[in-house]
């Protein structure tokens, strides 16, 4: 089995002001130090707020990532954030295709696909995000949905495109719902979207790509799902607010 390096990443979507995210982040830096040189960590916080936390965590191993990005360099777009200010912001990294994007404003495959082509372009670690509504999974099309969301949200790219790639999977019937996929469940559609990567890019590339969870990932959960083969972090949504929290989940083994 391929040693994937675990990522436990925490996206704190619209909460914390400036000072709120800054006193979060100086806090799990220091909870998730005895642990950081076998897991990676990254937090992404609001647009407003990244610079500030970047700062504070320049001498930490905790990542900062963006919750999102516009595909232009620049432009007459008022409220958009390009790939080259999320770097001059001290971000690493930046979530794509979030469920909410896709369903709060109007993310579609086409645009993530755009938006993975301009964090790569600038050097930035594109954090992928697919899965399926309630409804979706109810009916059995789990596998089609992941299947289009994949081949076009990846569309044209090469194998070495792709090679700092991370995919999350998040059911969207579990985000923010207390409901969370079994562990068995989970493990069948990471090995699925691993058969995705291997048969559209390769088995080298799909066998080095982390594939991460998300769904109301909670101390209490996440060891049993991190022991599954093909799963090889978390995004974490509402318990990565609390530092503490969200430190138990870094600490999974």
């Amino acid at each position: 089995m391929v040693n994937r390096r675990p990522l436990i990443a925490g996206n704190w979507k619209m909460f914390k002001t400036c000072q709120e995210a800054v006193d979060a982040a100086i806090q799990i830096s220091v909870l998730v130090a005895d642990v950081v040189s076998d897991v990676d960590v990254m937090v992404a916080p609001t647009f407003t707020a990244l610079a500030l936390v970047s700062d504070k965590l320049e001498d930490s191993p905790v990542l900062v990532g963006g919750q999102n990005l516009y595909w232009e360099k620049e432009g007459a777009y008022t409220g958009q954030i390009s790939a080259d200010m999320l770097v001059s912001a001290g971000c690493k990294c930046v979530i794509i295709g979030h469920s909410e994007r896709r369903q709060y404003f109007n993310e579609t495959d086409e645009t993530v696909n755009k938006k993975i082509k301009a964090a790569i372009s600038a050097g930035l670690v594109p954090v992928f995000c697919v899965g399926e509504t309630e409804s979706e999974r109810e009916a059995a099309k789990t596998f089609s949905v992941l299947d289009k969301q994949v081949q076009k949200g990846l569309e044209a790219f090469s194998p070495d495109d792709l090679k700092s790639l991370v995919v999350a999977y998040e059911p969207v019937w579990a985000i923010g719902t207390g409901k969370t996929a079994t562990s068995e469940q989970a493990r069948e559609v990471h090995s699925y979207l691993r058969v995705l990567l291997d048969r559209s890019f390769g088995a080298d590339l799909a066998a080095s790509i982390r594939i991460l969870y998300g769904g109301s990932v909670k101390p209490d959960n996440v060891s049993e799902l991190m022991s599954m083969e093909d799963i090889d972090g978390a995004l974490v949504g509402g318990a990565s607010l609390d530092p503490e929290t969200f430190s138990k989940i870094v600490h999974f083994k």
